[in-house]
């Protein structure tokens, strides 16, 4: 009997509307992300603990090699959303009445395997997408690092180097250079992601249009956008002010508050959604 080869499925290309939301719409998102958070419990903070320490234990191995914990924390923050999975995955089931299990979780993250050769819009599009954006991290890092070894008036080895010579410099023309810098290549790298990975989660669907409906729901809600940004910065600062401790509460709360962006911006409706655990 003659075998019929499988090729990969392409979802259709669907243009998802972006719905303009309330200047306030982020405190909103924070509100419905705390209550998630307080609905999962141990499972939610289990993801705050872990990264936690993670990052405590870097700055620690790290801490006399300046560019590889500046590498680190950038890379950490750029793919955020990438490790922010399951949380999504999480605030997805209590909307749909689904029980919040560790099985959930590992199916969450093992999803990919299965549909890595299956269909292009399949689950493998996630890993994709996080090594995008881990590569646009490793990006900035060398940028910086040559911006700074390039103009720094002395060498710059640790982080007391940088504050003493960037931040505290008499002349802050190099710290307002790499701060603009920063925004610069920070602000396409979130308005590519603000929706990108809970929709990919969500709904069959490939990365072009997950990275596509992030830019449509960013120029929709420029102001709304701006304030997200603002609190998400505020917030991870919080949490590395007090010795990455508050992050152990931070980074769930913002992962669940994430989903519900997602689900407040964006009209998901005409894809097919993917199954919830």
């Amino acid at each position: 009997m003659a075998l019929t080869p499988v090729f990969p499925v392409h979802p259709p290309l669907v243009s998802l509307p972006a719905r303009v939301v309330p200047l306030s719409s982020p405190v909103q998102w924070l509100t419905l992300g705390w209550r998630d958070l307080r609905q999962c419990g141990w499972l939610s903070l289990a993801h705050g603990a872990f990264l936690a320490a993670f990052g405590l234990a870097l700055m620690a191995t790290a801490y006399r090699h300046f560019w590889l914990l500046a590498g680190a924390i950038s890379g950490f923050l750029v793919v955020a959303p990438v490790l922010a999975t399951s949380l999504y995955a999480m605030s997805r089931a209590i909307e749909h009445g689904v029980p919040v299990r560790w099985q959930l979780l590992r199916d969450t993250w093992l999803s990919w395997q299965q549909s890595r050769f299956a269909e292009s819009g399949g689950y493998w599009c996630l890993v994709r997408f996080g090594i995008l954006l881990a590569l646009a991290g490793t990006g900035w890092v060398l940028t910086s690092a040559a911006l700074i070894t390039l103009l720094a008036p002395a060498p710059v080895n640790m982080p007391t180097d940088f504050l003493r010579h960037v931040v505290l410099a008499e002349d802050s023309t190099l710290f307002a250079l790499w701060l603009a810098l920063g925004g610069v290549l920070a602000a396409p790298i979130f308005a590519s992601s603000i929706v990108a990975m809970p929709l990919l989660l969500d709904r069959r669907t490939n990365l072009f249009q997950a990275v596509l409906t992030s830019w449509r729901v960013v120029l929709a809600n420029p102001g709304p956008m701006a304030v997200w940004a603002s609190l998400i910065m505020l917030l991870v600062s919080i949490g590395f002010a007090t010795g990455l401790l508050g992050l152990i509460v931070l980074i769930p709360l913002l992962g669940h508050a994430s989903w519900h962006a997602y689900r407040s911006l964006v009209d998901a409706s005409a894809l097919p959604e993917r199954p919830r655990g």
